[in-house]
């Protein structure tokens, strides 16, 4: 007898979801099970017969877009011919499509798992609803680029694209502290550094639907850098750690990168990342250079 999927667990959809491999369905399945989660139709509960999920250590997807390093990634002029604009796009889709499962890959792998007295959970149920959001503003972003990528006679999965924002997941997979200052504080925190640069450029074109997709995103992205920052200094206060010299030594361990400038400093500091956390780790990278 198959399961309906109001009875299953909060913890066992948000697997399911992160099994799909379909972008579009698991995009839309996202946004499904939070509008669900949020009216009540989903429990919060812990897995069946008790047991905790362990999360794979990668979600599943399709055969495309091929992936190939960060330097076989062409990048192409912006110009009033689709091939630029479609390239880019078709880019930023990618980064989404990797945030969605990046995002109900923390939901699941540090919201569902047990304490150490193997009765209450590691963190409260905010934290579940927290990356949810975070999730459900993913899958609307991947999902609005998608609609662009087909009006400029494209589909995702047409261009190559790296696998660079999984290598840090899985660096990162066994320590939610690391997780925290990785993907959310460098990496989409270097999302609000570029994106005005990115709508400056669709602008160029007269691109407005570009335009509006892009200023969404950017929108949304203050929120999530915050909802990251939050639990990051969230964790280091139950240890007694200092906030920004904490962020700075897990980012050397575990990035595989560097954190450069300009940054956006007003972004930043909406989002609760003021620059005593970013301007010495940057002042470090250079050092090496």
């Amino acid at each position: 007898m198959s399961r309906t999927s109001n009875d299953l667990t909060l913890c066992q959809r948000i697997a399911d979801v992160l099994d799909i491999a379909n972008p579009q369905d698991k995009a839309q399945q996202t946004r499904q099970l939070v509008a669900q989660y949020r009216s009540g139709l989903i429990q919060n509960a812990p897995p069946l017969n008790g047991s905790t999920l362990s999360p794979k250590d990668r979600p599943a997807r399709e055969d495309l877009p091929v992936l190939v390093p960060p330097s076989q990634v062409k990048k192409r002029s912006i110009t009033r011919g689709t091939k630029g604009r479609f390239a880019l796009l078709h880019a930023i889709a990618h980064i989404e499509l990797n945030a969605i499962n990046l995002s109900l890959d923390i939901a699941l792998r540090y919201g569902c798992v047990l304490g150490s007295d193997q009765a209450n959970p590691l963190f409260p149920e905010a934290f579940l609803l927290d990356w949810l959001g975070v999730a459900d503003d993913e899958a609307k972003h991947f999902l609005l680029l998608d609609e662009r990528l087909t009006d400029l006679e494209g589909r995702y999965g047409d261009l190559p694209a790296h696998d660079g924002l999984w290598v840090s997941a899985i660096a990162t997979k066994d320590d939610p502290l690391a997780r925290l200052a990785v993907v959310p504080m460098v990496l989409e925190a270097r999302g609000l550094d570029v994106t005005p640069l990115m709508i400056e450029k669709f602008a160029a074109v007269e691109d407005q639907k570009s335009i509006a997709a892009l200023e969404i995103i950017y929108r949304d992205e203050i929120g999530h850098v915050d909802v990251g920052r939050r639990w990051f200094d969230e964790l280091c206060s139950r240890d007694n750690l200092p906030f920004e010299d904490t962020w700075q030594e897990l980012v050397k361990k575990y990035f595989r990168g560097a954190v450069k400038r300009p940054f956006n400093q007003p972004a930043r500091s909406q989002a609760g990342m003021e620059p005593s956390y970013y301007e010495p780790l940057a002042d470090w990278y250079e050092g090496l250079l």
